[in-house]
């Protein structure tokens, strides 16, 4: 395991924590302590796998990622590929795209929401989980959940203050029947 360590344009990727010391000591506003080196020994050593960033001085870090790269170019060419994070937001536009993609037709679709009920014997509200389920036409998911939500929120018997779920969320299910 080796260590990339990077402070503004200053880079290296070393292979031990003593290695990694003497290029922080090499910079002038990165004052090296037992702390740090202590510290840098302990990251080192450990299962963690995020990477992890030291104060310097106000809004000046510096940064330390553990990596399989021997070279600085490797761990270039290496960085170049999706971190998790960048993965995750991708996955969320493609999903975005996909629920707003047309596509008329019928839809099976169910929603459980939070419903308001007025208790008649103390006039109290309460929620409870209510299953709604409908076989509709639609241009889209997206499309085939604003409607459910508009009709229910439209009837005399759902109470406004209801609660509806995310479209993205595991209370809302749609499946495509066809034309």
């Amino acid at each position: 395991m080796n260590l990339y360590l990077r402070y503004f344009d200053l880079e290296a990727v070393v292979a031990s924590v003593d290695k990694a010391v003497e290029f922080l000591s090499s910079i002038p506003e990165i004052d090296v302590d037992d702390f740090l080196k202590n510290d840098l020994n302990q990251y080192y050593n450990s299962q963690m796998p995020y990477p992890k960033r030291y104060k310097v001085s106000g809004r000046n870090y510096f940064i330390v990622i553990k990596t399989t790269a021997e070279t600085l170019n490797e761990f270039k060419a290496n960085a170049s590929t999706r971190s998790p994070k960048e993965e995750e937001m991708a996955r969320k536009e493609e999903e975005k795209l996909y629920i707003s993609q047309e596509r008329p037709g019928w839809y099976d679709a169910g929603i459980l929401f939070r419903r308001v009920v007025q208790m008649p014997d103390d006039g109290k509200c309460q929620y409870f989980d209510t299953d709604f389920r409908v076989r509709l036409k639609a241009t889209s998911i997206q499309n085939c959940y604003d409607r459910i939500v508009d009709h229910l929120r439209n009837r005399h018997d759902v109470d406004p203050r209801s609660q509806f779920p995310s479209i993205k969320g595991k209370n809302f299910s749609c499946q495509y029947l066809g034309m």
